[in-house]
């Protein structure tokens, strides 16, 4: 049996440990960094997530060894790839995703790097003086030249695709025009939780968009409870109260007398009387008469001088049409009279 060295087994051992005591563990990368920012991003997560670099073997190795007491654990093996380091916090996979993608930084690029996105150089002016410039413009492919004394790019062009090497001339350019299209950051690989293994395009979401739907969603189903009255603990107050309002506009409707229904029974009742009266106003007392014209007074501060006004005019020319109606009968029988004598 091949002698292990006691360093390796004790840093196995610490590696492991870290991984079955937090209920959080990830994989991050981190090739590329260099050494002062690394040591800054360390010190933004110190206190929120331990981060614990150590060759890729012996990773492997303590995850192997997790697996024994965190079932599932072994699918971290698949984010070891490259320069990474092991990562473990008791914060929830999206928000420690979320962090690291704060920890990133724009920095220029290096000749032979794989561009992370598209490059494109935009239309406009530079901050150039005319001369050699506009040569090495052209070289790297941006279509320069020399207007009104400036040295402009003419249109808008795309230098490197995502995902193909940034030529060297190319780099140095973007340098020069404070293009700086790389990223500096800690990448997550992979993060493990409660048995399942979330990749970071899993984990990139817009929390506030997301928050919107879920939000959207409950108000949906809640609606749909009501409307179907499944009664549940979200639901009851709502359906109770629906229940007691329709069943008190029921009673009304069939004039049945409860507590609930009393009042406004007899408030409608009132109104009725007094828009019956209001048709008689010859046959009612003096203090029916007042209570008509208190009505009245109602009518004007809850429904405007503007509806009384229509009610009264519409009173006016129904008693033109009686009073039509009395003169043709009297006309009539004058007729009559002169008629027969």
């Amino acid at each position: 049996m091949a002698h292990v060295a006691k360093w390796k087994y004790d840093e196995v051992v610490e590696l492991a440990s870290m991984i079955t005591e937090n209920p959080v563990v990830g994989v991050i990368k981190i090739g590329s960094i260099p050494s002062p920012q690394m040591q800054k991003m360390r010190k933004n997560l110190r206190g929120s997530v331990m981060v614990r670099s150590a060759k890729n073997n012996l990773l492997k190795l303590a995850i192997e060894e997790a697996e024994k007491k965190v079932p599932g654990i072994k699918a971290l093996e698949n984010s070891l790839d490259g320069q990474v380091a092991l990562i473990a916090t008791d914060m929830n996979p999206f928000k420690l995703f979320k962090q690291l993608e704060a920890t990133k930084s724009k920095a220029p690029a290096k000749g032979g790097q794989i561009a992370p996105s598209d490059i494109t150089v935009e239309a406009g002016e530079t901050p150039f003086k005319p001369g050699p410039i506009v040569g090495e413009l052209q070289k790297a492919g941006i279509p320069a030249a020399i207007e009104s004394g400036k040295v402009v790019i003419k249109k808008s062009k795309l230098l490197v695709n995502a995902g193909d090497v940034i030529p060297t001339e190319v780099a140095q350019m973007l340098t020069r025009l404070d293009i700086f299209p790389m990223e500096i950051g800690l990448n997550l690989q992979g993060v493990f939780e409660g048995g399942i293994f979330f990749r970071p395009e899993t984990l990139n979401i817009d929390a506030q968009a997301f928050m919107g739907e879920f939000q959207s969603a409950i108000a949906g189903a809640f609606n749909l409870a009501v409307n179907a009255a499944v009664v549940n603990s979200a639901t009851v107050e709502t359906l109770v109260q629906r229940a007691y309002r329709q069943s008190v506009a029921l009673a009304m409707e069939a004039n049945i007398l409860v507590p609930e229904t009393v009042k406004p029974m007899l408030a409608k009742a009132y109104a009725q009387m007094l828009a019956v009266a209001g048709k008689t106003p010859d046959t009612i007392d003096d203090d029916l008469k007042s209570r008509l014209g208190e009505h009245v007074a109602l009518l004007e501060r809850t429904a405007g001088p503007a509806t009384v006004e229509v009610a009264v005019a519409a009173k006016k020319e129904e008693k033109k049409e009686e009073d039509a109606e009395e003169v043709s009968e009297e006309d009539a029988a004058a007729g009559l009279g002169a008629l027969f004598g």
